[in-house]
């Protein structure tokens, strides 16, 4: 196998590249969408229905605490203030700096062997299979890395007012007090499920996008083609790949992301105003679950919060991705210029 050029960054750098520039990203990311992810928690963990046509739909007269977008917004933030969007964002960024860090950095590994290379160049010329396993496998380990932070951010963002956990710590006790160690990783199941194939799309169909863009550029523009490769799309075309490929991939997977919701809040005393509860123990397993909530809630049960999800994850993606690449390449050009 023939050794990578001189210019290119060494394994070690590469994976601190990959480690630092995940990070960054998948913070600025989940920063920026927390206000959405809330509202998406909200709805994901309420039984009641989420829409007021799905109350008149089912005969129901017992109320919704969130009914829609707009009046969950203006709910929580006149219950709860601006800070209220951001509930749970702490251990969210502390998820999401190992996980993106894991996800990218075991991400460029697997490119690598499947390449036999380390060059970004030889990574773009795999095919949309070998990317989709790669995202996914990557995705599982990230999850496994940082799931207690995950079910921590779930349950504080759920939580509303009065806060049962004031605090993340508070939150951490009570769990390994009342569920021991394996609470910590309620959910984990139906979230593994989830993460193969939406982190699979997600890097799968993100590839797939950038080279169809490239191809676009190509018939476009006859100067292209010149000493270009997929790495100068502008940030504008990175922005649009990303933002396609995070939709695909919510929108497949969001029963999933519902059912692990449920399994992390189980037990939770919330105030009564924010409907019936998920009592500890309520769902045997995932698929118990999945056909609990079909039974009870119906299909709509399966995709509540879809619509702040889908707006969410649009841009979440999109800015996850254009990140990665800005800090990449900066990183990427200060080491090697630094060693050169």
């Amino acid at each position: 196998m023939a050794s990578p050029p001189m210019e290119e960054p060494g394994q070690l750098k590469r994976a601190m590249i990959d480690s630092t520039a995940g990070a960054i990203a998948g913070c600025v990311s989940r920063t920026v969408t927390s206000p959405l992810d809330v509202i998406k928690i909200r709805f994901q963990v309420q039984l009641e229905p989420t829409t007021s046509w799905a109350l008149v739909q089912r005969s129901l007269s017992g109320p919704s605490k969130y009914t829609g977008m707009v009046q969950a917004t203006k709910d929580i933030f006149k219950e709860e203030g601006l800070p209220g969007f951001w509930r749970g964002n702490v251990p969210a960024l502390l998820m999401v700096m190992p996980y993106t860090a894991i996800q990218f950095t075991v991400l460029h590994r697997l490119k690598t062997y499947a390449a036999g290379s380390s060059k970004t160049e030889a990574h773009k010329q795999l095919s949309p299979s070998l990317s989709y396993i790669s995202g996914a496998l990557a995705g599982c380990a990230a999850t496994i890395g940082s799931y207690p932070f995950d079910l921590l951010r779930t349950i504080l963002a759920s939580q509303g007012e009065p806060k049962i956990y004031p605090t993340m710590r508070s939150a951490f006790i009570d769990i390994i007090r009342t569920r021991g160690f394996r609470g910590m990783y309620a959910g984990l199941s139906p979230t593994l499920v989830e993460i193969v194939p939406y982190a699979g799309l997600q890097f799968g169909t993100y590839d797939t996008f950038k080279r169809w863009t490239s191809s676009w550029n190509l018939r476009h523009y006859p100067n292209y083609g010149l000493g270009n490769t997929e790495d100068d799309l502008s940030s504008f075309q990175l922005f649009l790949c990303g933002l396609a490929a995070g939709t695909c991939a919510k929108l497949v997977c969001h029963p999933l992301d519902v059912v692990k919701k449920r399994f992390q809040i189980e037990g939770l005393q919330r105030h009564p105003r924010y409907g019936a509860r998920v009592e500890q123990h309520a769902y045997r397993n995932m698929f118990d679950a999945l056909r609990r909530i079909l039974k009870k809630e119906g299909t709509a049960g399966l995709y509540k919060g879809i619509i702040p999800s889908t707006v969410k994850a649009a841009p979440a993606g999109a800015v996850t991705f254009v990140a990665y690449e800005i800090t990449s390449d900066w990183l990427e050009s200060i080491l090697t210029s630094s060693s050169s």
